[in-house]
């Protein structure tokens, strides 16, 4: 039996993910509200919104879970040599709307989408906030990929992605795991498995320990509000 949460109490905490559905994997709890007191409450406790327009809102905590270690992202010769090739900029911090529309777009056009109106809002507030943040990826000026995340503490939660140009995504991702390697970041969050995610090193650990992360490396103290400052052209 699914929890019910009550929108009216936006701090209540979750219910234990053990609790959480074998089949569905993780589903854990149904309602509540996209306020940023319940979405931060969620992501320390290694939960997060996962639903489509029309369905009510569904909360998940899947075992296994995809995590990066920054250090170990894996650069494979193709993409290195785009890397050495210096086609692309990025920044940080720089177009979060344009990043996160874009890849409610590439989903919306495909098989539907997560990313529904009201998660944008959502999502755009935690940036408001100092919370959420985007890596942006530029090809002669125009925005060519980037992806967009939570950030607390020293654990960066990865949400979605996109790509307009070949391995634009990945160098958002490698941009991303090398700045926050520098800035003592011990994990990225990937959620849940894909082939594209374990091409870059992603690797599958047990929900269990995933939470004990969690409790040791968020609370630490990380970079706070707006990520701007920490663009590094990539023309550099």
């Amino acid at each position: 039996m699914l929890f019910q949460l009550d929108p009216m109490h936006p701090d209540a905490p979750f219910p234990p993910v053990e609790l959480a559905e074998e089949e569905p994997d993780g589903l854990l709890a149904i309602g509540g509200d996209l306020t940023p007191a319940r979405l931060i409450n969620a992501y320390r406790a290694g939960i997060f919104p996962w639903y489509s327009e029309g369905q009510p809102l569904l909360w998940w905590s899947p075992d296994p879970r995809l995590v990066l270690y920054p250090e170990r992202i894996r650069i494979s010769r193709s993409l290195g040599k785009t890397l050495r090739n210096k086609p692309f900029d990025h920044t940080f911090d720089h177009a979060f709307e344009e990043v996160i529309r874009a890849c409610a777009n590439i989903r919306r056009n495909d098989q539907g989408t997560w990313i529904t109106n009201d998660m944008t809002r959502a999502y755009n507030e935690l940036h408001r906030l100092g919370h959420a943040h985007s890596v942006e990826v530029w090809l002669d000026g125009k925005l060519a990929g980037g992806l967009y995340g939570i950030a607390i503490g020293r654990v960066f939660f990865g949400e979605s992605m996109f790509s307009h140009q070949r391995d634009a995504s990945k160098v958002a991702l490698v941009r991303l795991a090398q700045q926050l390697s520098e800035w003592g970041f011990k994990l990225i969050d990937c959620q849940v498995y894909t082939p594209h995610l374990a091409s870059l090193g992603a690797e599958e650990i047990s929900r269990s320990r995933f939470c004990r992360a969690l409790e040791q490396w968020c609370p630490q103290p990380g970079p706070e509000g707006s990520w701007t400052a920490a663009h590094t052209p990539v023309h550099d």
